[in-house]
């Protein structure tokens, strides 16, 4: 018996797009027939079929599309409603002008720093962008990301790829449906921003509210399609944040958050701890902190008080944590604008290392006054380190620093402390001090003389700390004169 072998043939005719005019037609049919079998002889006797027929299905009949560049189009519909041919259709039209996620290279086996943009600066700016700002997330491979992660990341590729129209099938079906709200808000904020298209297709309509599409295509079977266009408007604001409230909070939340901190989990006694909460689960945490006696940049914008009056009339924060699923929805300057009036405080400070990246301190109301310039003690000492044979980016990182210390003669590490003693610095002195906050330089040089190789190597990891670049930023309550009388 002679086998015909199965076949399914897309036949598309009359496809267009017309650039100036931004409008696509498109006419999408198929045809198909069954393999001759014994199986499917013995269904054609049963059922009266003719194995010879050919079947013609008509997906699309002169659909018109007007989708320009800058367009967020969402195309939703059931699985085998056509929402993928659709999809393949336009961005064959589009040619090099569009890029899909499904083609981004990964190369999963190299810290994702290292895999975006063509500078540090602009890598930490790209993934900044999409949420992934969060020091130890910088450091680890695609491999080691989470669902939602790697989708933040393909997005940084998009953006990092230049290209005009973004092109997504299945978009965000494997997510659970909070981060798949997150990603289409970040994902529409982002195109926006960067005057960027994107079609994105996906059977889940859920998404609708953050995603905030300008065409709206809902294929249903056969030829029955929906077409709704909406005016291209930005949205400001992601749903689930209509679901959290802040709270009064304590250290138990610090903790709890602590871990995905790129500082140490220690924090400064605090003044108060406000929690963001969606009903019993916790996003986001700020943590206000009783000034220390000098900071860089306040001398800008404050007069010279005691430490009673700086205690009385200013709070620092400390630390602002968000949970790695909220990130870039705008927690971090929810947090400090609902807060910022309710510390029980003239005045506001915070020193910020990722506000050149990610400046939401600003967006709350906060005011960047200055930078904070390196101290030249500290160049001398990081100076006297690289000659020794050390990588200065790595100084941060107690393990190598311990194990570079190790290496080095009595000579050597004698030098090492020398140039410690001679450069004093108020954080240094505070991991010695006794009585007072900061201790004394007499106390300090004493300690550094008798100093162990692992307190060593904390030392330089303060060193490695001081080389990052901080931001000040300030706040003052609008109602100054009232505010000071009742502090």
């Amino acid at each position: 018996m002679t086998r015909r072998r199965q076949f399914f043939r897309i036949r598309s005719s009359h496809r267009t797009y017309d650039r100036r005019t931004n409008k696509f037609t498109i006419n999408i049919a198929y045809e198909t027939a069954a393999a001759i079998t014994p199986r499917t002889v013995a269904v054609a006797e049963a059922f009266g079929l003719g194995l010879d027929e050919q079947r013609r299905f008509i997906v699309y009949e002169n659909v018109e599309l007007r989708i320009g560049p800058t367009d967020i189009v969402y195309i939703t519909g059931d699985s085998g409603s056509g929402k993928s041919v659709l999809l393949r259709t336009i961005c064959k039209d589009l040619g090099d002008s569009a890029i899909s996620m499904a083609d981004i290279c990964i190369e999963a086996d190299r810290p994702v720093v290292e895999t975006v943009g063509s500078t540090f600066e602009e890598a930490l700016e790209l993934l900044s962008l999409v949420g992934l700002n969060d020091a130890f997330l910088f450091l680890r491979t695609y491999e080691q990301l989470s669902d939602g992660q790697r989708y933040r990341y393909r997005i940084a590729k998009l953006v990092e790829s230049e290209r005009q129209w973004w092109i997504m099938d299945e978009f965000a079906a494997s997510l659970d449906r909070d981060t798949a709200k997150i990603v289409a808000f970040n994902l529409q904020k982002i195109a926006r921003q960067h005057g960027k298209a994107v079609v994105a297709a996906t059977t889940h309509t859920d998404l609708h509210e953050d995603l905030n599409p300008t065409v709206h295509v809902h294929k249903r079977f056969g030829k029955e399609i929906v077409v709704d266009y909406r005016p291209n408007e930005q949205n400001k604001h992601c749903s689930l944040v209509d679901e959290m409230d802040v709270r009064k909070g304590s250290m138990e939340d610090w903790k709890k958050l602590a871990v995905f901190h790129y500082r140490s989990h220690r924090v400064s006694p605090p003044r108060k701890i406000f929690s963001l909460m969606r009903a019993d689960e916790l996003c986001g945490v700020i943590v206000y902190s009783y000034p220390p006696p000098t900071c860089f940049g306040r001398r800008y914008v404050m007069p010279r008080m005691t430490m009673t009056e700086l205690n009385e009339k200013l709070s620092t924060i400390s630390r602002v944590v968000i949970h790695p699923k909220y990130r870039a929805i705008g927690l971090g300057t929810k947090l400090i604008k609902d807060t910022v009036g309710l510390c029980g405080t003239c005045w506001v400070e915070m020193i910020a290392v990722m506000s050149k990246y990610n400046p939401f301190a600003e967006k709350a109301g906060m005011k960047k006054v200055a930078e904070q310039p390196k101290s030249d003690g500290v160049l001398r000492i990081v100076e006297t380190l690289e000659e020794l044979g050390f990588n200065v980016h790595l100084l941060s990182s107690e393990g190598y620093v311990l194990s570079r210390l190790k290496m080095l003669s009595e000579e050597n590490l004698a030098r090492i402390k020398g140039e410690f003693v001679a450069h004093s610095h108020g954080r240094f002195r505070k991991s010695f001090a006794c009585d007072l906050p900061f201790g004394t330089n007499e106390n300090y040089q004493k300690n550094v003389l008798n100093i162990s190789l692992p307190k060593l190597a904390g030392l330089i990891k303060i060193c490695g700390v001081l080389m990052q670049t901080k931001s000040y930023l300030f706040w003052e309550k609008p109602t100054q004169s009232v505010c000071c009388q009742t502090c």
